[in-house]
């Protein structure tokens, strides 16, 4: 136990707030969070002496330091802006897709102040909450209505409610899938009360399979089809053409629902990508809903869209789950804004984002590569920088198989490892965000901007002259 002493020798709350790098602080940081960071550090130096036999008293001024690096961190917003060089689109971890221009020029003009949420211009009457975007969306797929609510997996999840709740619903056994925080498609089906009929086998499920299961159940209310957008199952496999699938469904009076999960308005075969059903090809094969996120291939924000028959999506409007999911205007101007760009696919290419990352051409990201390169050799000395081949990815549980070959920047050194390399780039202000691999810092440019490249340059040396002791933070 520490000599009373010495707990008594620990400067008071009072003491440490007059002291000058606190007192300091206190002008431009709030004095509440100031005061609870020096409680905080007082609270840890006494434990310590507590614990510790003999150690020695912290000195005020470190107290004073430790307690303004608490305050200030504390004060800075845990979601904050980072460069993402991990090569991955759409990184579900870093906030997905990027938004396009339009988009963030909108979004800034609707939070300036007050909006046409829910407000008809033209007749001066209550509007519809999302009517801009689900005009944009029925135009582009050729659907009868659309409906806007806060991510895929509650599209999914009040269409089923609305249709099947307290009914049955048909779903392959080989299209149980898991999406991203171990959410289950069965897990959703049950909390919007549909029974689950399961059909078919992990890897082969036949048209008959399906038809079996109608004539065995009185009280099926729809089909399910699940695209396995995350995943891919090859070899002895089988599955129903979407098509034959539909027809079935017509024949028994079941709507069929489809869960395109990342969804795509284009043809990723333009993209050099692996092909993906896009929506309209989806609706055409005679799918009655189908459902998809608005933050992955779509480019936008995040959100989850149901388009399809109007009296089916009018049903899904009607629910009571429809307000609890409801998204706000910010999401819908984002959409909005993003939405025109896909009445020419080239135009989408060039505006949006993902789309332009997943398009980049080998030959401009080795240029992009090389400027990061050059860029950080003038501003980061003591560092091997290399310029290499690497493979980005799509990201966002899409086109799982497909790899995007391309050029990164892999920083080694006998000063420092690897991962203090990624401690230091995750610490730097904007923070990088790389990744490690064969015992290199990597950075893919394929997910930096041609802007971004001088700034993560620029970003990383500044957090290693810091972290050297050269310069203050």
């Amino acid at each position: 136990m520490p000599r009373p002493s010495a707990l008594r020798a620990l400067p008071s709350v009072d003491a440490l707030l007059r002291h000058p790098a606190v007192s300091g602080a206190l002008e431009t940081l709030p004095r509440p969070l100031v005061v609870e960071s020096v409680r905080a550090e007082i609270g840890r130096a006494r434990a310590g002496l507590r614990v510790a036999k003999g150690r020695s008293l912290p000195e005020p001024d470190v107290l004073a330091a430790r307690a303004v690096a608490r305050a200030q961190a504390e004060r800075r917003p845990q979601l904050a802006r980072v460069l993402n060089a991990t090569g991955i689109v759409l990184h579900t971890n870093l906030g997905r897709s990027p938004f396009s221009a339009a988009a963030r020029s909108a979004i800034d003009e609707i939070a300036r102040g007050y909006s046409s949420l829910e407000f008809d211009l033209a007749s001066g009457a209550r509007g519809q909450r999302g009517a801009g975007v689900e005009r944009w969306l029925t135009r582009l797929s050729g659907a009868e209505s659309a409906l806007v609510v806060n991510n895929g997996a509650a599209a999914i999840l009040l269409v089923l409610s609305a249709l099947a709740a307290g009914k049955e619903v048909v779903v392959s056994r080989g299209e149980l899938v898991e999406i991203g925080g171990s959410f289950r498609v069965p897990d959703v089906m049950e909390k919007s009360g549909a029974t689950l009929v399961e059909v078919g086998t992990t890897n082969r499920t036949h048209l008959k399979d399906y038809a079996r299961a109608l004539e065995r159940h009185d009280g099926i209310a729809a089909i399910l089809r699940v695209h396995r957008s995350n995943f891919r199952v090859v070899g002895f496999t089988t599955q129903p053409e979407l098509r034959e699938l539909a027809a079935l469904a017509r024949r028994r009076r079941v709507p069929l629902i489809e869960d395109l999960g990342s969804g795509a308005l284009v043809d990723l075969g333009a993209l050099g990508l692996e092909p993906e059903p896009t929506v309209r090809e989806s609706l055409t094969a005679g799918c009655d809903l189908v459902t998809f996120s608005g933050d992955k291939l779509l480019g936008s924000s995040q959100a989850g869209l149901v388009l399809g028959r109007k009296r089916l999506v009018d049903r899904a409007r009607r629910d009571p789950l429809a307000r609890a999911l409801r998204v706000d205007k910010l999401t819908l101007a984002a959409l909005e804004a993003t939405l025109p760009a896909y009445l020419d696919p080239d135009q989408a290419i060039r505006e949006i984002p993902a789309l332009a990352m997943l398009h980049a051409p080998e030959h401009a990201l080795k240029q992009r590569a090389r400027r990061l390169a050059k860029a950080l050799e003038r501003a980061a000395t003591g560092l091997k920088i290399e310029v290499i081949r690497g493979e980005g990815e799509v990201g966002g549980g899409a086109l799982p198989l497909t790899r995007l070959p391309g050029w990164i920047v892999a920083l080694s050194g006998a000063a420092r490892t690897a991962d203090e390399l990624e401690t230091i780039a995750r610490g730097a202000t904007p923070p990088v965000i790389g990744y490690i691999r064969d015992g290199k810092f990597r950075l893919d440019v394929r997910t930096l901007t041609d802007a971004e490249v001088d700034e993560a340059a620029h970003s990383i040396a500044r957090a290693l002259r810091i972290r050297a002791g050269v310069e203050r933070e």
